[in-house]
């Protein structure tokens, strides 16, 4: 019987034995609670691990990583006690950059490699995008102003709110650095299957980007568009749920 991590691991199905666990990443400025309805819709011999980064939801007291090597390196040995059973990873936007970055760190590290890349809402890594430009060294509202444009999903009552943008703006600030800083560095392609997952009214990530995640895999590539801007993992969550639980409990050769 495995430990849980409370403040980095929400497993609401600690005591099971799975086929295989399913960890998933959030998106910046997003937490835990983002997966906490999947385990209703998923087989049950898949256990939902949601992971739980610093600074957001019951970890505020803690500051938000800024780098992404940082985070792997303080995040892998936690998981690594609960890779004993095959394990797949979901990350959406800033949640898949993690995945596929941690999925790397395992290989080298640990000598393991999850047995599902689920990117979702995220163009692959090794695309180098110069338009939109950085935001994470805007003032406040100018950060707000372009974040809100570009990518919507903040709530107005949040965004009303001062006491909670003093909480929520340094989380969004560091996670948009988090991406930003990031530099891709040419890596042998993983040896699992890679799901890219997009939204038909994203326009954020192109598909011809996101398509791009084909070249990090020496497995299968599939790629799945849904109905749904950026934040489609929300409003077509029932339709993305069966794509992930048919990847993973009857994958294709």
């Amino acid at each position: 019987m495995i430990t849980p991590v409370p403040r980095w691991l929400h497993l609401p199905q600690a005591d099971s034995h799975p086929r295989l666990r399913l960890f998933c990443f959030p998106y910046a400025g997003g937490g835990a609670s983002i997966y906490q309805t999947w385990t209703k819709n998923l087989a049950p011999n898949i256990q939902v691990c949601p992971v739980q980064l610093p600074g957001r939801e019951g970890r505020l007291d803690e500051p938000a990583y800024t780098r992404l090597e940082d985070l792997l390196t303080a995040l892998a040995p936690v998981l690594h006690p609960y890779l004993d059973e095959p394990f797949a990873f979901f990350g959406h936007s800033m949640g898949a950059l993690i995945a596929f970055a941690l999925s790397c760190y395992l290989r080298e590290h640990y000598h393991r490699e999850p047995i599902h890349l689920f990117a979702s809402g995220r163009h692959g890594p090794q695309v180098q995008l110069t338009d939109p430009p950085p935001i994470h060294n805007l003032p406040d509202h100018r950060f707000l102003d372009v974040l809100c444009y570009r990518y919507g999903g903040i709530p107005q009552q949040l965004l009303k709110d001062p006491e909670l943008m003093k909480i929520f703006l340094p989380l969004l600030r560091a996670d948009f650095t988090l991406l930003e800083t990031y530099t891709y560095s040419p890596v042998a392609p993983l040896g699992c299957p890679i799901t890219a997952l997009g939204g038909l009214q994203d326009t954020i990530v192109r598909e011809p980007d996101l398509a791009r995640w084909q070249e990090l895999t020496v497995g299968r590539f599939t790629q799945h568009l849904f109905q749904g801007n950026h934040f489609f993992l929300n409003s077509s969550r029932t339709a993305l749920l069966k794509v992930v639980q048919q990847a993973l409990l009857h994958p294709k050769p």
